[in-house]
């Protein structure tokens, strides 16, 4: 089958809505640094030009990195309903060219279930972007069981961005946050999904992991390990660390140089590696370009650039 030019599926391209860089400025900016120019420059017809030079057909939008949690519940659940408002309508404008990864205002869990009903019902989002910690809460905490159960409830596809704990804010003074913080974090929000039993109890929940996972593929065996040798987890993993992390889905920003993607291969497997850009961070044809040196087949290079994605979000498919 020979695909159209455009014909990509980017699940990891985030938007800049108005209303929420012109609420939380100071904050974005503190995180976004040297990116912040990109963020401010950022509309729906940035994203529209740069999809259509690397032959993007579709791209999945999110907030990136902080969120929209602020430290408040009530200011999160409105910061998260905008952005979700925004989203939808730019869905609507573009029929085809924008899904939406809805935020949530967690770790709120009452305002996130009553996000969920709305995303899903009322907006009819394509899944749920979500942080790997809150403050000093990762996914698997037990305060957000009620929020995991209502997503596999729903058989959501649920989308995890990196964010740097607080904790470790400024370790590295040198380096920005994103350079290790992010795939450590990515790595610790997967550990904790596995340890706290919610890949398990969560089994309809089609969950994407930005970076390939992040430190996932070299850390993979030493997490089997300490998890097969605790017999208390037996009930929570009852099919072992391994199989949880092969049966969930990856994106390759950053991951696209032969030592990165063959570890990410050997890991996950060809067929749960999704094509994403990072954009406005990143120019997607970075990636296009990076796929093309690692001379896949063609049938692999298809599937990671779009059919892996349309198995969880068939809608795409025309």
């Amino acid at each position: 089958m020979t695909l159209p030019a455009a014909h990509r599926i980017d699940t990891h391209h985030h938007i800049v809505p108005p209303r929420y860089l012109q609420q939380r400025r100071s904050e974005i900016e503190r995180i976004a640094h040297v990116h912040m120019p990109k963020m401010a420059a950022w509309s729906p017809q940035v994203s529209l030009d740069a999809m259509d030079r690397a032959g993007v057909a579709t791209s999945i939008t999110s907030i990136s990195s902080p969120g929209c949690w602020f430290g408040e519940a009530a200011d999160s659940i409105s910061i998260s309903r905008d952005c979700n408002e925004y989203a939808a309508r730019m869905a609507t404008d573009y029929p085809g060219r924008f899904g939406v990864f809805a935020a949530l205002p967690l770790p709120d869990v009452d305002g996130s279930l009553r996000e969920i009903e709305y995303a899903c019902d009322v907006l009819h989002a394509d899944g749920f972007g979500l942080m790997t910690n809150y403050g000093a809460m990762w996914p698997g905490d037990a305060r957000l069981t009620p929020v995991f159960d209502e997503l596999n409830r729903r058989r959501a596809v649920v989308y995890f961005h990196p964010h740097a704990a607080d904790y470790c804010a400024g370790v590295l003074p040198e380096l920005p946050a994103p350079t290790i913080e992010f795939p450590f974090d990515t790595t610790r929000a997967i550990a904790s999904l596995l340890f706290s039993g919610t890949f398990g109890r969560c089994p309809d929940i089609r969950f994407i992991f930005s970076h390939a996972g992040g430190a996932l593929p070299m850390l993979a065996g030493r997490i089997a390990a300490v998890a097969g040798t605790r017999k208390e987890l037996a009930a929570s993993i009852p099919n072992g660390a391994l199989y949880e992390f092969k049966r969930q889905y990856y994106d390759i920003v950053n991951a696209t140089n032969p030592v990165s993607f063959n570890a990410a291969r050997e890991l996950f497997g060809v067929s749960q590696l999704l094509f994403g850009t990072d954009f406005p961070f990143w120019s997607p044809q970075i990636w296009v370009d990076q796929l093309a040196d690692l001379k896949l087949s063609a049938a692999d290079l298809r599937a990671i650039e779009r059919d892996n994605a349309l198995r969880i979000l068939p809608r795409f498919a025309r």
